[in-house]
């Protein structure tokens, strides 16, 4: 059905006040949400900046673990749901490389050089687990309809979860830490050392796969088959190498959260990864799915989001912490469904 000239420009009114009405709530909630995080800094300072920082190490987690939802659903549009299990098979198999084979956790300078060493072969572990969960399942539905590779999606996942269920058994498991307690002290400000290493350890991580994607052959080649597979191909690209490099870069980065995951919390859940998975899948959405630097600022929102709900003086507790957050989302979705730096887009029928 067509509209005349006439009947747009009757309509044009209306989206002008709906478009004015939205921004108006959006500005509302923003100047709220500053007021609120105003009025706990000058309430407790210190803790202010305790909490931030503490949000800053959960979010730098999240935003590894976002990398890979966004990494996937950039190249195939797969929602990728295994990828939360895949960081709780990485914080086991952390688990049992550092402490149990390798003896860290007791203290000595050489945990150090151990933990660094288990962060390659966890992150190469996981790169593994998901190109050949690419290999086996998702690569012969890529030309069926998008619910089919959902749905097996969903059958990997607790397939994942089987395994951590196997290595990790059903109840929660404590290990020693490398990383030791206390923090550098600066003044009344305490930054832990867990902090210090998931930053030091992260930001290289980004960095490193901004550089892959941006700057290196096969991040071209990423970026060609995203655009378009049948083009790439008759470009030369070898499109289903390229897409499995994508699984495999998600892999490593899930590998890596799972290891700095232990390193923080020093506990092992087999179905850790489903909680974690979907905040961290929320982050991705949150920043705008398919954007790599909107991951990372989705993951580092809802960590500090998280902080500041959980332990600022006039917050809503720890209890409502999820709620928060997916009020936040669902919101976002409502005013700016692609995001906060996703760009619209036209689906052609």
């Amino acid at each position: 059905m067509t509209i005349t000239a006439v009947e747009a420009a009757d309509s044009r009114p209306v989206l002008l006040r709906r478009e004015k009405f939205e921004r108006g709530i959006g500005i509302g909630l923003l100047v709220g949400v500053t007021v609120w995080l105003i009025w706990n800094f000058f309430a407790g300072p210190v803790q202010f900046i305790n909490v931030g920082l503490a949000g800053l190490r959960l979010g730098a987690i999240y935003a590894l673990i976002a990398l890979g939802y966004t990494l996937v659903y950039g190249i195939i549009e797969l929602i990728n749901f295994a990828h939360g299990d895949l960081f709780m098979l990485g914080s086991v198999f952390s688990s049992y490389i550092l402490i149990k084979w390798l003896g860290a956790g007791t203290g000595s300078a050489k945990d150090w050089g151990l933990m660094i060493l288990t962060l390659f072969v966890v992150m190469a572990l996981c790169a593994l687990l998901n190109v050949t969960a690419e290999r086996v399942a998702y690569r012969r539905l890529r030309r069926a309809p998008k619910l089919a590779p959902l749905i097996t999606a969903v059958g990997i996942s607790f397939i994942f979860q089987w395994f951590g269920l196997v290595l990790n058994g059903s109840a929660p498991k404590s290990w020693p830490k490398v990383i030791p307690d206390g923090g550098l002290v600066l003044g009344p400000v305490t930054i832990d050392w867990s902090t210090i290493i998931v930053v030091v350890v992260t930001v290289p991580l980004l960095l490193g796969l901004s550089y892959i994607v941006q700057r290196t052959r096969q991040g071209k080649a990423m970026r060609a088959t995203a655009q378009d597979q049948d083009a790439a191909r008759l470009m030369g690209i070898n499109v289903d190498r390229t897409i499995a490099f994508v699984f495999a870069l998600g892999g490593a980065m899930a590998g890596a959260a799972g290891l700095l995951y232990l390193e923080t919390f020093g506990t092992t859940r087999y179905d850790a990864g489903f909680q974690l998975g979907l905040i961290a899948f929320t982050a991705a959405v949150l920043g705008g799915i398919g954007n790599l630097t909107g991951a990372v600022l989705g993951g580092v929102l809802i960590g500090l989001i998280q902080g500041f709900n959980d332990g600022l003086p006039y917050g809503f507790g720890q209890k409502w912490s999820q709620s928060v957050v997916f009020t936040i989302l669902i919101l976002l979705m409502v005013f700016k469904p692609e995001g906060i730096l996703g760009k619209p887009t036209i689906e052609k029928v």
